[in-house]
């Protein structure tokens, strides 16, 4: 396979999965955003924590002086000048897929397509609460659709390894931020970890990413941070945890490696941050940091995508 057409495959995964993690993001915002502001004491913060979430705060700076709902969802939903707003990624997916149509299978391109031709029925719109809701349960189904499409139709070859890679390495990524943000910004210095405010928070947690009743299964009792933790980290049949998404990448790096009669950088990162993420504990993490832990996955994750873009992307 061309490294090009690699590259798009790759990119072109990932731009619809960080959509698909933006619009949780914003949902998230709303929900909490929905409580009473005397509720827990609290302060309001869900917007920043969702601009710290898609690590985009300092973009956002350069061209809005507050921030709030109307603000912080325009700049992540709609604007042109955020690369990672659902708008961004949405053309950005379907420029790539269009470069190679004659890769993707007709379910896959239909999907990013008609996402594309679909968007401009939100935008340039003063949309209501209401329907903005209803553009990020779109956005979501649009994700489902195309990650759907390609898992049922395409041949398990290097196109569909490469796109297992990008999906992969996108979602440990917004995995971990969603964490680092719970306890960096989110929770207001007037709450005490644990309280009714706190709880709230993790159970909107679990449902944006699609956990709330894995957790319930897995651990059959009230919500707990060291165990929310432990699900989205540790837990491998948990398919947005960081553990499950290493498995992913290490083992579409090792096909692509088998096929190419080759390996290289790429599998050696992937193989050691899975091995220590096998080795961790939770305990442990919480005692150490939680912050330091994951500040330490993502720079991880950050080097892996850059080993596998030279590898075989350039």
């Amino acid at each position: 396979m061309l490294s090009r057409t690699a590259d798009n495959l790759y990119w072109l995964s990932r731009y619809a999965e960080r959509a698909d993690f933006v619009a949780r993001i914003l949902d998230a915002a709303h929900r909490l955003a929905a409580l009473p502001s005397s509720y827990g004491g609290r302060e309001s913060n869900e917007w920043a924590s969702a601009l710290a979430s898609t690590g985009d705060a300092d973009e956002f700076k350069k061209h809005y002086d507050a921030v709030n709902e109307h603000t912080v969802c325009d700049f992540l939903a709609f604007s042109r000048h955020n690369p990672s707003s659902i708008r961004s990624c949405i053309e950005t997916a379907r420029e790539n897929a269009r470069s190679i149509r004659t890769a993707l299978t007709t379910e896959m391109w239909d999907a990013i397509n008609g996402a594309w031709l679909e968007l401009r029925n939100y935008e340039g719109r003063d949309l209501t609460r209401d329907e903005f809701s209803h553009f990020l349960d779109w956005v979501k189904q649009v994700s489902l659709a195309f990650d759907g499409s390609a898992y049922r139709t395409m041949l398990r070859n290097d196109g569909y390894w490469f796109t297992r890679l990008g999906t992969a390495i996108e979602r440990a990524d917004n995995t971990a931020r969603i964490l680092d943000v719970k306890y960096q910004i989110l929770l207001p210095a007037s709450e005490r970890i644990g309280g009714s405010l706190d709880y709230f928070q993790w159970t909107t947690i679990l449902r944006e990413v699609s956990a709330f009743n894995a957790y319930h299964w897995v651990y059959r009792e009230s919500i707990k941070p060291l165990l929310v933790a432990d699900l989205l980290i540790l837990n491998r049949q948990m398919p947005r945890s960081l553990t499950n998404c290493l498995g992913m990448l290490v083992e579409h790096l090792d096909l692509i490696a088998d096929s190419y009669g080759r390996r290289g950088e790429s599998q050696r990162l992937a193989s050691n941050l899975r091995a220590h993420l096998l080795g961790a504990d939770i305990d442990r993490i919480f005692a150490s940091g939680l912050h330091e832990f994951i500040e330490h996955f993502i720079g991880e994750n950050n080097k892996l995508g850059a080993a596998i873009s030279e590898q075989y992307l350039v």
